[in-house]
């Protein structure tokens, strides 16, 4: 399963209100491991930076002068997303933004749901913490991720970090088969990546009567669950 972790930043906060886009950072995880593949880019936004914005994020309108438009990036932007599951931390903002960016081209674009799902981490933290603060250095601190570097917002980072609250926050395993042995955070603990050096894994085949044996627990489970068990729904038995 491929998932992309999205972030942007912004020249305001509406796009409703002429407001674009300025910076967009993506980071791909695939069956829950953090890879290497990334999109970043800067943009020239067509007008002048709220000074409430670049206080948030410190992106300058001198800084922008020379980036490309989204309209000279979106193909490859759009090629690096389509198809997968984006994970997004306050969804509805990013996604309007994107639909905006991708209306004013007047291309033929659909809106970004036309092309992959979203999971808003947002939504996702208010069902798990209810009545407490869920916006991303909350999550940081609460699922144990390291976000001293976060000074001020920036979509590149941003990503990196909420790459990692999700793992987390979803139950899971933060890359184990990675390059190197850096500690990285599982649930509320930490765990260490395993080296790429290590000893080969020896895989142990079931018999006929083991694989028979399986089966036939499956469907039981299945049926006094009511056709609920998982392994036999998605045809992994």
């Amino acid at each position: 399963m491929r998932q992309i972790i999205v972030d942007t930043e912004t020249t305001g906060l509406d796009p409703k209100e002429g407001h674009r886009i300025v910076e967009i950072g993506c980071l791909e995880i695939s069956n829950r491991h953090i890879t290497d593949n990334r999109y970043h880019q800067y943009l020239q936004p067509n007008r002048k930076m709220d000074a409430q914005a670049a206080a948030v994020h410190g992106i300058t309108d001198e800084f922008l002068q020379d980036k490309p438009r989204f309209a000279d990036v979106v193909d490859k932007f759009m090629a690096f997303i389509k198809g997968a599951e984006l994970i997004i931390h306050n969804a509805d903002f990013d996604v309007g933004f994107i639909n905006h960016e991708l209306e004013l081209l007047k291309q033929g674009w659909q809106p970004l749901s036309h092309y992959c799902q979203v999971i808003d981490t947002l939504a996702l933290a208010r069902e798990r913490h209810p009545g407490q603060k869920n916006n991303l250095d909350a999550l940081c601190k609460r699922y144990n991720v390291d976000n001293s570097n976060r000074q001020l917002h920036g979509a590149l980072l941003d990503v990196e970090i909420l790459a990692q609250v999700y793992l987390a926050m979803t139950g899971g395993q933060v890359s184990l088969l990675a390059n190197d042995d850096k500690t990285e955070v599982s649930g509320h603990d930490t765990i260490k990546r395993i080296s790429s050096n290590r000893a080969a894994l020896t895989t142990i085949a079931p018999t006929e009567e083991e694989l028979q044996a399986h089966g036939q627990r499956l469907a039981a489970i299945d049926k006094t669950s009511g056709g609920k068990c998982l392994w036999q729904s998605l045809g992994l038995a």
